[in-house]
């Protein structure tokens, strides 16, 4: 009888235990993960790949975790909390399946042309000069699901240059770090807003990604912006969640953007 008692004892406390975990456990390994991972944007290193399976991720969810790594970058350098998304450098390298940095700036060419070609960026638009630009790799990470990450190289003019014309270079773009497609730029252009096409070029980004359920978005509060020449689509993200595309134009210094933020 005892014996049974004692059985019945130890089966109580292994479900008790078990139970505390599934509810306590996710949340505090959540936790840590996040300070390992997002303590200090600018010096974690990246290993997150070579091990295990990988969801391969489509065009709009690549495009949800780069947003929000992005944004969750500019709060934290600004002070702001920020929650499970990090845009970090990745010390160790290139993988085996990632563009090499030798190869980088010859990647970023080509897709500059495939841009032009399909209407997206301007004619006049230069190549980038390795001697001109600076190439730095990154993993935008989703902490909760760290295996599902995006590597990204960002390709800037340098900004310890002097007296190098800006007009048709592009001043910042944002490469897959694995198939070298182009998720975000900013160009100096020698055309006007009213002589671009932004409705088409959005077009051709979006088929160019492979990207879906793409809808304008009226958002509102045009003081949002720094600049009234803008038009901004919406793409379903994760879990009910959406990314904005934003194609803008700075009319003074006559800047062509294309960027992805939170819908916010």
């Amino acid at each position: 009888m005892m014996r049974k008692r004692l059985m019945q004892l130890l089966f109580l406390s292994v479900v008790a235990v078990t139970v505390a975990l599934s509810l306590w456990g996710p949340e505090a390994f959540s936790r840590y993960q996040d300070r390992k991972l997002l303590g200090d944007v600018h010096q974690l290193e990246a290993g997150l790949t070579g091990e295990g399976y990988r969801y391969i991720l489509s065009g709009n969810e690549k495009l949800f975790i780069l947003s929000r790594a992005l944004d969750s970058q500019k709060r934290s350098e600004s002070g702001q909390d920020f929650a499970n998304f990090a845009f970090i450098v990745n010390h160790r390298g290139p993988s085996e399946t990632e563009i090499s940095e030798e190869e980088i700036y010859e990647r970023c060419n080509g897709g500059i042309r495939e841009l032009k070609d399909v209407g997206i960026l301007p004619e006049e638009v230069k190549d980038v000069d390795p001697e001109l630009y600076n190439a730095v790799l990154y993993s935008a990470i989703d902490a909760r699901e760290p295996r599902n990450h995006v590597p990204v190289w960002k390709v800037s003019l340098s900004s310890s240059l002097r007296n190098v014309k800006k007009e048709n270079r592009l001043l910042e773009i944002y490469l897959d770090g694995e198939t070298g497609e182009i998720y975000q730029f900013y160009v100096r252009v020698s055309h006007t807003w009213e002589e671009l096409e932004p409705e088409s070029m959005i077009d051709a980004w979006g088929q160019y990604l492979g990207l879906f359920d793409m809808e304008v978005y009226d958002h509102g509060n045009p003081l949002t912006e720094a600049t009234p020449y803008v038009k901004k689509y919406l793409i379903s993200g994760t879990g009910g969640e959406k990314t904005v595309i934003t194609i803008g134009f700075y009319e003074g210094i006559r800047e062509l953007f294309l960027s992805v933020s939170p819908e916010r």
